[in-house]
């Protein structure tokens, strides 16, 4: 498979980011350290640049219908300039992705999926379309999006605007007049849990608008944040990655999102999902902090204290902020109670573990 390359992918070579491949990109990981990286963000602000992920426009009289249709939250809940979280149900039970749904106008919206999942999911909707007034857009390869994260964004970014960013709520957007350029989006969201935006720009306003952001933010020692800084945020708040802690093969029930599964509409799978809610699952999945030194990582076992395997971690990491082992992972149903002990199988060791709320870091 070809890996494709964002816009900005020699600016962040001059930036001396390392960068892999990810989701069939090649991304900037980091460019000084994931901890450095890390508590810029949580305690002030940085920039990272998620070009990588998906946006499709579904428009005309139908298009709220068909996202009503394909996805599990209530669509017709939003209004103009609304932001929803939601994911795409698989017809088996299953999760095709989780996804933001913007509002546009009531007759346009923006889909935003991830980066590893853009033709799966453009698929995915196209085959559920049938007879609706819907026009549909890919509009991934023609688009940049930063997510300028932290305390400190809102003041950072107030100067590139007219927009009052201490004003929006979280989940709501505009689009605006931003860093000189006409019709650009910017969304009260993000996946770190530390406050800020998110700023949809074409590929023509790209590298302005990146650099703008930079000279505004220098003043308050914004900072260029790769995916390992990323990863470790989002886990901190307990937010799900596709493709570790949710996928085709994890029930949202079982996942935690039944928050976002309204059985106010009809959409593909809600029988099966409503019969999960009312009568239970068997597995739930949870968040654990290690009490014993060490560092969960994905695929590890999680064991009861007699060394029988009852799951397995889907995301770990070493929290910088707790300083401390933290992960995620699917166990029966009776050990999801916070407090419950769990052990985490490193190698020939079992490392005490016990149940908490998520998320790890609270507001």
């Amino acid at each position: 498979m070809t890996v494709k390359q964002i816009p900005l992918h020699p600016l962040h070579q001059q930036l001396g980011a390392k960068i892999i491949p990810f989701a069939g990109f090649d991304m900037p990981v980091r460019y000084t350290s994931d901890l450095d990286e890390h508590h810029t963000v949580r305690n002030g602000v940085g920039i990272f640049d998620v070009s990588h992920m998906g946006e499709f426009i579904v428009k005309g009289d139908d298009a709220c219908a068909l996202i009503s249709r394909v996805s599990a939250n209530d669509p017709t809940l939003l209004f103009d300039g609304k932001v929803q979280y939601s994911y795409l149900p698989n017809g088996k039970g299953g999760i095709v992705d989780d996804l933001l749904v913007y509002q546009i106008s009531p007759v346009e919206f923006m889909l935003v999926v991830n980066a590893s999942n853009i033709d799966k999911d453009w698929a995915w909707i196209n085959s559920h379309v049938g007879d609706l007034n819907v026009e549909l857009v890919n509009v991934s390869d023609g688009m940049c999006l930063f997510a300028v994260q932290g305390p400190l964004a809102a003041q950072a970014l107030q100067p590139l605007t007219n927009a009052r960013l201490d004003a929006m709520s979280y989940y709501t957007f505009e689009k605006t007049d931003f860093a000189g350029q006409a019709n650009v989006i910017v969304s009260a969201t993000g996946y770190t849990g530390a406050g800020g935006f998110e700023i949809y720009v074409s590929n023509h306003q790209a590298e302005a608008v990146w650099n703008a952001i930079m000279e505004a933010g220098a003043p308050h020692g914004i900072k260029p944040i790769g995916l390992g800084a990323r990863d470790t945020l989002r886990l901190e708040m307990g937010y799900c990655l596709y493709g570790n802690d949710i996928s085709d093969e994890t029930s949202p029930i079982e996942a935690g999102l039944g928050w976002v599964t309204k059985f106010s509409h009809d959409f593909i799978d809600a029988d099966v999902l409503k019969a999960q809610k009312e009568q239970g699952v068997t597995r739930k999945l949870v968040g654990f902090e290690l009490l014993d030194r060490g560092i969960p990582r994905a695929h590890y076992p999680l064991c009861t204290a007699d060394g029988t395997v009852v799951g397995e971690v889907t995301s770990g990491t070493q929290s910088p902020t707790l300083g401390k082992g933290i992960g995620m992972g699917y166990v029966p149903a009776e050990l999801a109670k916070p407090g419950t002990e769990l052990f985490v199988q490193v190698r020939d060791r079992l490392l005490k573990a016990q149940v908490v709320k998520l998320p790890f870091i609270k507001k």
